[in-house]
């Protein structure tokens, strides 16, 4: 003797499963929705990490060397300013050994040995509050000032 009751599934079965679906999916996607501005705020966070490091690394390599005017961090000569890598193309970029163009993660904006650098995140949707800053050493003596700015991100 055969069984010949078919097997699968009731309409109102596939009801509940695609309605429990439908919850959390409407759940789950706006967590999803802000992962991008995340991941571009801890791009950012990295971004001035790095800065805080090149910058520590061009000073003690300074004092090693007794340089005050450059060193050579990775095959490139580096400019500095008060014993810290400069704004420049030559200074803290070439330092961090970042993109100088438009064409990765970020525009570098130089700045001079007394104004601000600027690194801003290409695809954010506030450019302007979305970038990592860099102040050279006003003085002998002093650090360069290294802010995160996340907002815009």
């Amino acid at each position: 003797m055969t069984d010949s009751r078919q097997r699968g599934f009731t309409l109102i079965e596939l009801v509940v499963v695609i309605t429990i679906l439908g919850i959390l999916a409407a759940f789950a996607v706006p967590k999803f929705i802000t992962l991008d501005a995340t991941a571009r705020a801890a791009t950012i966070n990295g971004l001035a990490g790095s800065v805080k490091s090149a910058a520590s690394l061009a000073r003690g390599m300074s004092m090693a060397s007794q340089s005050t005017t450059s060193v050579v961090m990775e095959g490139s000569t580096v400019t500095l300013a008060n014993n810290y890598p400069d704004a420049t193309l030559t200074g803290i970029a070439a330092a961090v050994n970042s993109n100088n163009g438009a064409t990765g993660d970020f525009t570098f904006t130089a700045g001079s040995s007394s104004a601000a650098a600027t690194w801003t995140k290409n695809g954010a949707p506030t450019i302007t509050t979305c970038e990592v800053t860099y102040l050279p050493a006003a003085s002998a003596g002093a650090t360069p000032t290294i802010t995160a700015v996340t907002t815009g991100c």
